[in-house]
C-alpha cells in the first residue's frame, strides 16, 4: 500500500512538473527556473496560504501568466514582483519588503523574544532575592518563636 502510495505522489510530482511546460514552454532551463522560483514566492490573493504555482484559483492562472509574459519580455524578477504588488497589494509576498509600513511586522517577534527574556530575568532575579534575604528577629520575637514550637507554655 505504501509503495502504491509513493507511486502516485511520484507520477503527480512529475505530472505537475511536465504541465508546467507544457503549459508555459521555455527557451532555457534557467528561465523556467526563474519562473517556477517567482510562483513559488507569490501568494494567491483568493486562496490566501497558496502561492500562485500550487494555487488553481483563475485570479492565480492569471498571475502566473502575467509571471511568464513578463519573463518572456525580459523583465527582472524585482520587476515582475513590483507589477504584482502594484496590482494585488504585498499580500502577495511571502517575504514582504522592510520598509516603513512593515516595520512593525518584522520587530513585533523581536520585541517578543525580548520581552520574554527580560520577563524571565525578572523572575530568576526575584527568587533569588527571596532565597538570599533573611527575617532577622529581634530578641524577645525569637525568645517567643521558640517557646511556641517548644512547646512551653511557659510563656502564655
Amino acid at each position: 500500500m505504501a509503495r502504491v502510495l509513493l507511486l502516485l505522489s511520484v507520477m503527480m510530482v512529475s505530472l505537475s512538473a511536465a504541465a508546467i511546460t507544457d503549459v508555459y514552454p521555455f527557451d532555457s532551463d534557467a528561465d523556467e527556473a526563474r519562473f517556477r522560483t517567482l510562483v513559488a514566492e507569490l501568494r494567491c490573493p483568493k486562496c490566501q496560504n497558496q502561492n500562485i504555482f500550487d494555487s488553481n484559483a483563475p485570479i492565480a492562472k492569471d498571475m502566473r501568466d502575467e509571471v511568464y509574459r513578463m519573463l518572456l519580455d525580459g523583465a527582472s524578477d524585482q520587476e515582475v514582483k513590483d507589477a504584482l504588488v502594484n496590482r494585488f497589494g504585498e499580500f502577495v509576498l511571502y517575504k514582504p519588503e522592510f520598509n516603513q509600513r512593515t516595520a512593525l511586522l518584522w520587530v513585533t517577534p523581536l520585541i517578543a523574544i525580548l520581552g520574554g527574556i527580560l520577563i524571565v530575568i525578572g523572575v530568576v532575579v526575584r527568587s533569588r532575592q527571596r532565597e538570599h534575604s533573611t527575617v532577622s528577629l529581634t530578641d524577645d520575637e525569637r525568645r517567643k518563636a521558640e517557646r511556641i514550637l517548644g512547646g512551653d507554655d511557659s510563656a502564655s
